[in-house]
């Protein structure tokens, strides 16, 4: 005679401890959970609201310099080491760790334009308004390795990602080797002054520029004539190269916007940002070249997704003014600010981000939670929840200012086009608007 008996794994619902949750057993069959959309849907509402709850990027700030902040820079190799350069010639190492200054040297007379470091992050260079270059060991930091003096004020200084060379932008884009006290090569292109400059980290003999009569070069530092050049309709004052999509760069624009453009083809950009409601001065892309991090005039600092048009996110404080510059920590989880105001702030990537060490689980419901947010992003209350954010009034002024210029420069065109015979005021789309000409 055969007798049937239920048999299990103990392993499979026993705890190991007593202080371990109970393992519940569960059937993933889809025909057993038939409601299982409505209430991922409830789950995805109050992810959205509990993501808005909690959203509390502001970390801290780092006080100490008597001017405004001009650029800051973050050490390629250490996570917690950061370089400020501010109004009165004054650059600062700062350990974000422990939030306090390491070390602070006068380094030049005058303003800190831009800073870089060489390939393996044991030299600073650093340019200013006293027309000097300046190369400083981290290790020590009291006084410069060398100095060269060049011939006419420098804004923009780039290190090469490989070799022994850098480039600066003044009056012209000047190529440097680091055991010479002279430049080895020098482009121009009818530019009055080169204002940032930025070498492509895969294809490393390629540098982008943006000068102050609104073009874009690009140059390879292997030829003696620049490659390309496109002129917009305003001046850019920040470039940065996109790290995982070599070909892509995104300048910061004086008409409120930014834009991404193909280096293989500059006569119309890929995709352009709109939120700011006043000029942007910096940009940085994220390590993962998924997002990109920008700082505006407007007092406020954005977030973007490199495949959007539009911020996700958006920080600002009472007392913070004009930002001036920002960047991306090497990790991904923060950014750092420089303003008018002396002040540095450090904020997280991600608002409602947990900081510190994550159980198993709490990792587990993070992760769940963020493909609840992706599934049911679309979902109008859902989108409503997760785009809502609280404006400064004069950003808001502002913002509504502009949507109704833009909302009648349209109605207008449109008018012209219905009044006029077929084709004779044909229609345009915005981002190519942006370009007025392209030269090879």
């Amino acid at each position: 005679m055969k007798v049937k008996v239920l048999s299990r794994n103990p392993d499979q619902y026993l705890r190991e401890t007593k202080r371990d949750i109970p393992k519940i057993p569960r059937n993933y069959d889809p025909v057993q959970h038939p409601f299982e959309a409505a209430r991922e849907y409830v789950r995805a509402v109050n992810t959205a609201k509990l993501d808005r709850l909690f959203a509390k990027p502001f970390i801290g700030s780092l006080d100490g310099h008597r001017e405004g902040v001009q650029t800051l820079l973050c050490h390629p190799q250490s996570l917690s080491t950061l370089i400020s350069g501010s109004y009165d010639g004054e650059i600062r190492l700062w350990s974000l760790t422990e939030r306090k200054c390491l070390k602070a040297v006068q380094a030049h007379r005058g303003m800190v334009r831009s800073l870089c470091f060489n390939v393996t992050g044991s030299h600073l260079f650093s340019v200013g308004d006293d027309q000097n270059i300046n190369q400083w060991n981290i290790d020590n930091f009291d006084e410069p390795v060398s100095t060269i003096p060049s011939k006419s004020s420098l804004f923009a200084i780039d290190h090469h990602y490989n070799e022994a060379k850098f480039a600066t932008g003044g009056e012209a884009v000047e190529i440097w080797d680091e055991d010479r006290s002279h430049p080895i090569r020098s482009f121009s292109w009818g530019a009055d002054s080169i204002q940032a400059l930025k070498f492509n980290r895969v294809e490393t003999n390629i540098l982008a520029s943006c000068a102050a009569d609104r073009s874009i070069v690009l140059h390879d530092i292997r030829q003696a004539e620049p490659l390309r050049k496109v002129v917009l309709k305003m001046r850019s004052n920040a470039l940065c190269w996109n790290p995982m999509e070599a070909f892509l760069f995104t300048v910061a624009n004086e008409d409120y916007n930014c834009y991404s453009f193909d280096m293989r083809k500059l006569g119309t950009p890929v995709m352009v940002y709109m939120d700011h409601v006043s000029a942007v001065l910096d940009l940085d892309y994220s390590p993962t070249g998924r997002e990109f991090v920008t700082a505006s005039y407007d007092k406020t600092i954005r977030i973007f997704p490199a495949d959007k048009g539009r911020s996700r996110e958006i920080y600002h404080t009472k007392r913070m003014q004009r930002v001036t510059t920002v960047k991306y920590s090497r990790d991904d989880k923060y950014v750092v600010s420089g303003s008018d105001e002396m002040n540095i702030r450090l904020w997280k990537a991600h608002a409602s981000q947990k900081l510190g060490y994550l159980e198993p689980r709490e990792s587990a419901a993070s992760r769940y939670n963020e493909k609840l947010k992706d599934k049911y992003g679309h979902h109008p209350q859902v989108k409503r929840i997760l785009r809502h954010r609280h404006l400064p009034k004069h950003v808001y002024n502002a913002k509504k200012q502009n949507d109704e210029s833009r909302f009648s420069q349209k109605r207008k065109e449109g008018n012209r086009r219905a009044h006029s015979k077929p084709g004779a005021v044909p229609f345009v789309p915005e981002r190519k608007k942006v370009t007025l000409q392209e030269q090879e």
